[in-house]
């Protein structure tokens, strides 16, 4: 069924639409002939009322019909021809109109007078018609451009959550491997801290795979997690690994994706700390500009005996999950030096 019948009010916008081509009509009949004011609205504007409904008709021709250049003749020929039938109806009804107009006295044959202006409102049905035609087919093409960019962002939108859930399927695999290097690592050493820290790695992993399923969650989550990493690493350390926070209020409910900070925090261990004899401090700092919320993590390392990671696997998902998840709207900003490396990521400020 057409749009514009299943819907009243658009029906009646496209009804009024008609009056000043019926207005036209009744001006061009009335001035090429002696019909007058009053017969000639009275034969158009019946026959205009129902060629309304008639010039709907090319809706469904669209449909059999896309526009496409291999079928350029069969589409000429189909409106063309519709367009021949729809005029000789409007045709008749005017004709009949003036059939029944003339057995008052006051528009006395009046269908007599009609005959010689036929042909002229058998043209403009033609026209009307055609311009009908082009309109709907203007009009179905604006529709399927917009159905083409909904099925494309549609896509995009379902590439990049299959590539998220692809970048969290990696992450946990690698922190598992890296917290069961260090746990083996303990074992020789100290037996106690080894149990102690496969208790603390049992409930970090659980924390993190119930915060996994999750699409966002508040910064304040994603901190408690890294704290919990932290932790689990301060077993093997001791007091060569330290924390600092400068966290501001309003960050903690800003929403982040799950698991974000977690390469960042391990590389801060495993590159930075575990690096250097005396350890260090990593410090974790967040704070909000505007409408942006910037987060960094920052530790020290040793420039001549430290792995180069900014082509590092950590450093790529965090890049990828960022540009998947809010594309140019996000940043990660990568410093180096006076013996501290730095990693900031800039993300639009968002709040459940």
């Amino acid at each position: 069924m057409h749009p514009l019948l299943v819907s009243g009010a658009a029906l009646a916008i496209y009804l009024v639409g008609w009056v000043p081509l019926a207005a036209l009509l009744v001006y061009v009949l009335e001035a090429s002939g002696s019909l007058g004011w009053g017969a000639s609205a009275a034969i158009v504007i019946p026959a205009c009322m129902v060629y309304a409904f008639v010039c709907l008709s090319p809706w469904y021709v669209v449909r059999m019909t896309p526009l496409r250049s291999s079928a350029m003749p069969r589409i000429l020929a189909t409106n063309f021809g519709a367009a021949i039938g729809g005029s000789i109806l409007l045709l008749a009804i005017a004709r009949g109109m003036a059939v029944l107009l003339s057995r008052f006295a006051t528009f006395h044959s009046v269908d007599q007078r009609f005959r010689p202006h036929a042909p002229l409102l058998f043209g403009m049905g033609v026209l009307l018609y055609l311009l009908s035609a082009g309109m709907h087919y203007a009009l179905a093409s604006v529709e399927e451009s917009k159905e083409a960019l909904n099925r494309e962002m549609q896509a995009l939108v379902a590439a990049r959550d299959a590539e998220l859930k692809a970048l969290k399927a990696q992450i946990n695999p690698h922190f598992l491997f890296n917290s069961l290097n260090s746990i083996s690592a303990l074992a020789g050493i100290d037996a106690v801290r080894a149990r102690e820290m496969c208790v603390r790695l049992s409930d970090f992993l659980r924390s993190s795979l119930r915060v996994g399923e999750r699409e966002s969650v508040p910064l304040s989550e994603e901190l408690a997690l890294a704290h919990n990493y932290l932790g689990v690493e301060q077993v093997r350390f001791g007091g060569r690994l330290r924390v600092e926070r400068q966290i501001a209020p309003e960050c903690e409910a800003g929403l982040v994706p799950p698991l974000l900070l977690q390469p960042l925090v391990e590389n801060a261990v495993k590159h930075g700390i575990a690096s250097i004899v005396e350890g260090g401090t990593i410090r974790l700092a967040a704070w909000r500009v505007e409408n942006a919320m910037h987060i960094s993590v920052e530790n020290p390392f040793d420039p001549e005996g430290a792995t180069a990671r900014r082509n590092g696997l950590g450093l790529q998902i965090v890049k990828r999950r960022l540009l998947a998840r809010y594309g140019d709207r996000a940043d990660m900003a990568v410093e180096s030096g006076d013996h501290r490396y730095r990693v900031e990521l800039l993300l639009p400020y968002e709040t459940v």
